[in-house]
């Protein structure tokens, strides 16, 4: 099951933005912030996971057209109602490990808040695709969760179990870094290390780490020239 197309889309995904604490709300701001600082007037973006188009704005107020793919159909919509005025941004509904874009398309590939966990996709072959739709010397963006974010994300999701958007928590499955519901629902992390491990097979790249807000671990692939 795709838990964010069949139980966790539109308006509830939404919700889960709208509950978020201080805290969750500061780690989101920081994940935009350091990634429009990626982004250039004649960059053409695309974002992996959109959902509703929550970062639209953002980005297309830094790029020349962005483009977000979801696999849910219903957070296509309510972006489209939400952001359809934005003239330079487009939604379309896609699978990130199929796209259906000609190599060397985007100048920067993007795929933040833990998408490269919650997609539930092979992550090499996540990062395989998203490298072939970049342009030589353009950058894929990839974030996962800081360890040091581990209690405020519980937080989070606790209140999104409150609300009735996810499944009860199960405590006992729940722990370093993995959250666990009883509906089935599970979200896991990708760490620092983890990230070079699954970048370090792939050839003609030039791939760093960093940790930004004590909240995110963002993987940064530079597409070289061959």
């Amino acid at each position: 099951m795709n838990y964010y197309s069949e139980k966790l889309s539109s308006e509830k995904l939404k919700r889960v933005y709208e509950i978020a604490t201080p805290r969750v709300q500061q780690y989101l701001d920081a994940e935009i912030n350091h990634v429009i600082q990626k982004i250039h007037p004649t960059d053409l973006v695309l974002e992996l996971g959109c959902g509703y188009g929550r970062i639209f704005p953002s980005l297309s107020k830094k790029s020349k057209s962005v483009f977000g793919i979801d696999t849910s159909f219903s957070s296509l919509q309510l972006g489209k109602e939400m952001f359809g005025n934005i003239s330079n941004c487009f939604f379309a509904q896609m699978n990130a490990v199929q796209l259906a874009f000609p190599a060397s398309t985007f100048d920067v590939v993007i795929g933040i808040q833990n998408g490269i966990s919650a997609f539930h996709v092979n992550q090499p072959e996540l990062i395989r695709e998203s490298i072939r739709v970049t342009k030589p010397n353009g950058v894929v963006l990839f974030s996962s969760y800081s360890e040091k974010f581990w209690k405020f994300r519980l937080e989070w999701f606790q209140l999104q179990t409150e609300e009735g958007l996810l499944g009860e928590i199960d405590y006992e499955k729940t722990h370093d870094g993995k959250i666990v519901c009883k509906d089935g629902f599970t979200a896991t992390t990708v760490s620092n290390q983890s990230f070079h491990e699954l970048t370090a097979d792939i050839k003609n790249t030039s791939v760093k780490t960093e940790e930004v807000d004590e909240s995110s671990i963002f993987c940064e692939i530079t597409k070289n020239f061959q």
